[in-house]
């Protein structure tokens, strides 16, 4: 099964848009789990056990594995992720951008090595750096588009002919990269003016939507100006706001309360 087929299936079986991001920072994990040596494993096993009914993909984000020497349990995580739950989407959060035999590399990285469904790429350098990744057709390809911090402005609104280059780069991406209809782009919460802009040149293209929760993206707002017209298109990533709800033994549950409470939240106005 294609990631595309994938996602529009777990969009169905869950009733939900909405992805937990698993960006595990060991100092704040609750106390008795912060000295195992699988603290990050078992911790996001429990966060998947406790949640995995309430999304419809999970986006692991590498540097919180990497900063850790701990790719071994991010492969485990993902394991785990493909045989227990193998309906749901694994997006990994890698955001590589490189050309020629290196981004050939950091595809096989993420999709052979990781087996990931999908994964984040940054499209500054042109074409030929996302191609190793969209040849993969069966996989997803996440373009960097209007991300979700504050100096995001400071390149992707700059105008060229009238027009800023975020939208420039959706309407590449729509017409040009997209030749094996694999790709997404990343469009932040925190711009939903921005968003319904890229959703009028991407058509029915779907968005990773990074920014709710910590980041305080407005869920209606998004959601109105991103949705498609059969009410999905979007995948709503909340990260810290479901995994640390709580710091004490009740965590997976706390996360789970939230998580439930955010897709509540985003299925009010689809």
């Amino acid at each position: 099964m294609n990631f595309m087929t994938k996602l529009r299936k777990a969009w169905a079986s869950s009733n939900s848009l909405l992805c937990v991001g698993l960006d595990p920072d060991p100092s704040k994990f609750p106390g008795m789990l912060r000295d195992k040596p699988r603290a990050i494993l078992d911790f996001n096993k429990a966060i998947i056990d406790a949640t995995h009914d309430l999304v419809c993909a999970y986006k692991p984000q590498i540097a919180y594995f990497a900063s850790q020497a701990a790719e071994d349990q991010l492969l485990e995580t993902i394991d785990y992720l493909r045989s227990q739950y193998p309906h749901i989407p694994i997006i990994l959060d890698a955001k590589r951008g490189d050309i020629g035999s290196t981004a050939d590399q950091y595809a096989a990285e993420a999709f052979a090595r990781y087996q990931a469904d999908a994964v984040t790429v940054n499209p500054y350098l042109g074409s030929d750096s996302i191609t190793p990744f969209t040849r993969y057709a069966e996989k997803g390809v996440v373009i960097l588009c209007r991300t979700s911090n504050a100096g995001a402005q400071d390149l992707q609104d700059l105008q060229i002919d009238g027009k800023p280059l975020f939208l420039h780069l959706a309407s590449k991406v729509t017409k040009e990269w997209n030749g094996n209809q694999n790709c997404l782009l990343v469009v932040g919460a925190t711009w939903p003016e921005q968003m319904r802009q890229v959703r009028d040149v991407v058509g029915e293209m779907p968005l990773l939507v990074p920014g709710i929760g910590a980041q305080g993206g407005d869920v209606q707002a998004l959601v109105k100006a991103g949705k498609t017209t059969e009410g999905t298109g979007l995948i709503i990533s909340s990260s810290r706001a479901v995994l640390y709800a709580d710091s004490g033994k009740h965590f997976a549950q706390a996360a789970r309360q939230v998580a439930k409470a955010t897709q509540d939240e985003i299925n009010l106005y689809r």
